[in-house]
């Protein structure tokens, strides 16, 4: 279970309860956050639990290279974690191999949610920790070039985009047809998320406590 920590404007994990997954199940999220500086520390400990799960991919989608660059350097101690950031600056076959082995895990965490079991080799035998994509809009696959999707089956907006035409485009680009996205929204952007609400069509409900039931 995952709880707010009232005052403290932060996640804390108390107990991972609700483990049992519900395949097929796909819905858009916010995970209000009281104030600006707890923002990284919730990241943090909401990976800390949803990336406990085996294979399990993760995209967080950002706005600017900064938060890209904080990102990376807060989620490296994380044990259950094996994190790619999408640089602008990559070269090309650097970035396709970082996309071909999340599409690779991707692959495999959909055979041991539905079979429970998959084949090892295809990530490597000794890496079955959750894998994360950290990316800028920037560097989003592009679909009209007939890039193929990064295929995640959890989408983290850590910015909240602007436009709806951004967040469409996100989730487009980074989901499978069941992902989740859970939007972390800080104060005053909660009219943002209600403009994309009305202007999608889209329904956001709060996260629920206990994440690993959504999952």
């Amino acid at each position: 279970m995952v709880k707010r920590g009232g005052g403290e404007g932060f996640m804390a994990i108390d107990t991972i309860e609700g483990s049992s997954l519900h395949n097929g199940q796909s819905g858009h999220f916010y995970l209000a956050v009281d104030r600006l500086q707890f923002k990284m520390q919730t990241m943090v400990d909401l990976l800390d639990l949803v990336g406990r799960r085996q294979c399990f991919p993760i995209v967080v989608c950002c706005s600017t290279r900064d938060d890209l660059d904080s990102l990376s350097s807060s989620l490296s101690p994380l044990p259950f974690i094996s994190y790619s950031a999408l640089y602008s600056d990559l070269a090309e076959d650097e970035r396709a191999f970082i996309l071909d082995k999340f599409r690779q895990v991707a692959t495999l965490w959909n055979q041991i949610s539905h079979t429970g079991a998959g084949n090892e080799d295809e990530v490597g035998k000794d890496d079955d920790r959750s894998h994360v994509i950290i990316v800028t809009d920037t560097c989003l696959p592009l679909l009209a070039s007939g890039e193929p999707p990064i295929n995640g089956h959890l989408l983290i907006n850590y910015d909240l985009p602007a436009k709806k035409e951004t967040y469409g485009r996100r989730t487009a680009t980074c989901l499978t047809a069941d992902g989740i996205v859970i939007n972390m929204v800080v104060g005053g952007e909660v009219v943002t998320l209600k403009s994309i609400e009305e202007s999608s069509g889209i329904i956001m409900q709060e996260m629920p406590m206990r994440i690993l039931d959504i999952l």
